[in-house]
C-alpha cells in the first residue's frame, strides 16, 4: 500500500515538471519590432476611439408620402469627417413619421448631437414645411440599393420564365418589397 502512494506522488511530480521542462526547452520568439508613431487599434478600448469633444451636424431633407427621405438638400458639417459621413448615411436611411404612424411629405431638419460624456448621439427631427416635394419620389436608400444591385430586365424572347426557387420562407415565395409598401393614409381632422 505504501508503494502505491509513493508511485502516485512520483507520477504527479513528473506531470507537474513536464510542462516546465518543455517551456525551458522551447526557444522564445524574438520580440516584434515596434513601429514608431503607430497605434495598435486592437488593444484600444472602443470608447477610446470616440471623439473627445461635442459634435453637431444638421441636414435639411425631403420626405415622400411614405416617410422615406428622398434626398438631402443641404447640411452643416462638424469638424469630424467620420461623424459627418455616419450622420449623412443615417439621414439618407431615415423614415420620418408622426407618433401615430402617419407620414407627412415635406421638408424636415434632422440634427445630430454627439455627447462625449455619455458617448451617445441624440437625433432631433423638425418639420420645416409641409408639401413642396415630390410625394411619389423613391426613397434614397431604395434608390441606392437599386443602383447597387440592378435587376436584369426581362427580354421579349423569355416572356414566361420558369418559376425560380428564389428567396423563400417556409417554402413560400416572398412578395416584392415595392408591392407591399403602401403609403400611409392621410390624416383626417377629428
Amino acid at each position: 500500500m505504501r508503494r502505491l502512494r509513493i508511485s502516485t506522488f512520483a507520477l504527479a511530480l513528473a506531470l507537474c515538471a513536464a510542462p516546465a521542462a518543455a517551456r525551458a526547452a522551447t526557444a522564445s520568439p524574438p520580440p516584434k519590432a515596434s513601429v514608431p508613431n503607430r497605434i495598435d487599434v486592437t488593444k484600444i478600448q472602443p470608447k477610446a476611439l470616440l471623439p473627445k469633444k461635442k459634435l453637431h451636424t444638421e441636414f435639411v431633407v425631403e420626405v415622400n408620402r411614405l416617410g422615406q427621405v428622398t434626398r438631402v438638400r443641404s447640411g452643416k458639417r462638424s469638424t469630424d469627417t467620420t461623424y459627418n459621413q455616419q450622420t449623412y448615411g443615417n439621414a439618407l436611411q431615415a423614415f420620418i413619421r408622426t407618433p401615430d404612424g402617419h407620414a407627412i411629405s415635406g421638408t424636415y431638419k434632422l440634427s445630430y448631437d454627439f455627447d462625449p460624456k455619455t458617448a451617445r448621439v441624440h437625433r432631433d427631427v423638425a418639420l420645416i414645411r409641409e408639401g413642396g416635394v415630390d410625394p411619389d419620389a423613391k426613397g434614397a436608400a431604395l434608390d441606392m440599393m437599386s443602383k447597387a444591385h440592378p435587376r436584369p430586365s426581362p427580354s421579349p424572347a423569355a416572356a414566361a420564365p420558369a418559376p425560380s426557387p428564389g428567396p423563400s420562407v417556409n417554402g413560400q415565395r416572398l412578395p416584392d418589397l415595392n408591392g407591399i409598401m403602401k403609403p400611409s393614409p392621410k390624416p383626417t381632422a377629428h
